[in-house]
């Protein structure tokens, strides 16, 4: 990515990007090249639903590279939505190749399905809260006795529906078959746990650990076709197997010192945060540098 040259840091991609924009979220912006999008990945991190500053160096980068990396690993199991991430193809519409080759993607129109796609193969995080009060997940009766951390025996779908606003819901296999149809759920179903298998295994042979991610899709004529991000920091939960344990909070690879250092603050998480300190910023566009490393690289 950025080899040996110093990391900058973008908060946002508009002043590099000769093209009309038409979203603008937390991370991502979308542009309108006619008949394709521009995704533009900046460096722009959030946590507990605030978007923080400064932005942290490299973040954009490897969360585009991998979703790159990922979609052409995965190409043969689930069509995507990516047309190209060549630089030299966007002529003028990008004003700085240096800085913009590495974060974006040019990719088909889709119409979004509104669902999130989450695959859980542990037993942690949002999965765990639930079924310590009800031994459930998303309506999935969960074996007694399972411990925070432990290996589902197979992988979970626990899908959600989106919100553009607020936190997306989770729903269960049920109420996602009210929402889009009993097919068009199966298929969802078995296309995103498919794709967690494989990289859950791919991951493993680098000493990493998938515990859970989430997946997005769109239909292009009646085509179901991957779009989004895939297995980055942002949508998965990977831990180093070194640190693998039951009962713990594990340090999970990704914006972690971010949301310890918050919450070992006096912030309410009502109104606009500090500027994080240098070495929180520091740590955590190394631990996105780090996981890129140890997928892509070995």
């Amino acid at each position: 990515m950025n080899g040996e040259t110093k990391p900058i840091a973008i908060s946002s991609a508009e002043p590099y990007v000769k093209a009309p924009l038409l979203y603008k979220g937390k991370v991502r912006e979308l542009y309108d090249l006619g008949e394709h999008y521009l995704i533009a990945v900046t460096d722009r991190i959030s946590a507990f639903d605030w978007v923080l500053s400064p932005a942290v160096p490299d973040k954009g980068n490897v969360l585009n590279s991998l979703s790159a990396f990922w979609f052409e690993q995965t190409a043969a199991i689930q069509p995507n939505h990516v047309v190209h991430t060549d630089v030299e193809r966007l002529g003028d519409l990008i004003t700085d190749r240096e800085v913009m080759k590495h974060r974006f993607m040019v990719t088909k129109k889709a119409q979004r399905i509104d669902i999130e796609c989450v695959v859980r193969g542990y037993i942690t995080g949002g999965g765990w809260r639930q079924y310590q009060k009800s031994g459930e997940v998303n309506g999935h009766k969960l074996p007694e006795g399972l411990r925070k951390n432990d290996r589902l025996e197979k992988p979970l779908f626990t899908p959600a529906a989106k919100n553009d606003v607020g936190h997306d819901e989770d729903i269960s296999i049920d109420r996602m078959k009210e929402l889009v149809g009993a097919e068009l759920t199966e298929q969802l179903q078995e296309k995103s746990i498919r794709l967690y298998e494989f990289a859950r295994a791919f991951c493993e042979q680098r000493g990493i650990i998938l515990a859970d991610t989430k997946f997005e899709f769109g239909l292009i004529d009646g085509e179901i076709i991957l779009i989004d991000e895939i297995f980055t920091p942002d949508s998965s939960r990977f831990w180093a197997k070194e640190n693998y344990a039951l009962d713990i909070e594990i340090d999970s690879m990704d914006k972690e010192p971010v949301r310890t250092y918050l919450s070992g603050t006096d912030w309410d998480k009502n109104s606009e945060p500090a500027p994080l300190p240098a070495e929180v910023v520091e740590e955590t566009s190394r631990r996105y540098r780090d996981i890129y490393n140890r997928l892509v690289n070995g």
